[in-house]
């Protein structure tokens, strides 16, 4: 398997045929990871070096990691899963890129990490407030990388989940279990990674495949035949690619 400088250029990389060692090193080669490795690495160096560490700084960073599950679920299930930005020309190639696309084939690597133009923005936009409201500028600062950094996280999560791999811990093993559900049985709930807090609050959690019917949309998010006759752009992307 070639895991090498080349590996991204690769039309496709599907996680069914990794294993962990090869997830790793894909994981570690991806541009927009190593771009977060290298934002949070810049803001602790600066923190260290001008002594800003304090405990309103550690406070924000818990925040960031208690705030950030809601802040996905909102964004998945309300951005992510909504049938409105497909219908907009200038939005069709970023709604493909950004969640379509992955939900086609949940398992190519390719797609299943969040693009970089759209994530560290909206990062950028969640985290800089909190952080500048308890800690001015430093707080911001904190703020973002403790984002990042949560990114990170998600996004190995996010992965593991589509390997063929059974996790031997049972947390891991429950979280990936209800978040294929979602791919592959209705999309229209469990849109946690980690958590599925926030799924119960807003009535959209389910544990057995038995409980809901399968989703004929689960694989194009609705857009079908009859959307893309009304709005082409997606499709058309789809006939370049």
């Amino acid at each position: 398997m070639n895991t090498g400088k080349r590996f991204w250029s690769a039309k496709k990389y599907h996680l069914e045929d990794m294993d962990m060692k090869d997830l790793v090193v894909a994981y570690l080669q991806y541009s927009a990871i190593q771009v977060y490795f290298l934002i949070a690495l810049a803001g602790l160096v600066y923190i260290s070096m001008s002594h800003l560490w304090s405990l309103s700084m550690v406070l924000i960073g818990l925040l960031m990691a208690l705030v950030y599950p809601l802040i996905w679920y909102l964004l998945h299930r309300f951005i992510l899963h909504s049938r409105y930005l497909y219908r907009f020309e200038r939005c069709a190639s970023m709604w493909k890129r950004i969640h379509f696309d992955h939900h086609s084939d949940p398992n190519d690597l390719r797609v299943l990490f969040g693009a970089l133009y759209t994530t560290l923005p909206t990062v950028i936009v969640f985290s800089v407030p909190l952080g500048w409201a308890i800690n001015g500028s430093a707080g911001a600062i904190m703020a973002v990388v403790a984002g990042v950094l949560v990114t990170m996280f998600y996004e190995f999560c996010h992965c593991i989940q589509h390997l063929h791999y059974t996790p031997k811990n049972q947390f891991l093993k429950d979280m990936k279990r209800l978040h294929l559900l979602h791919h592959f049985r209705d999309e229209t709930g469990n849109y946690g990674i980690t958590n599925f807090f926030w799924d119960r609050v807003f009535n959209s959690f389910y544990d057995k495949h038995n409980k809901r019917p399968k989703s004929p949309t689960v694989f194009n998010l609705g857009y079908d035949e009859n959307q893309a006759k009304r709005y082409p752009w997606v499709a058309d992307l789809n006939k370049d690619s």
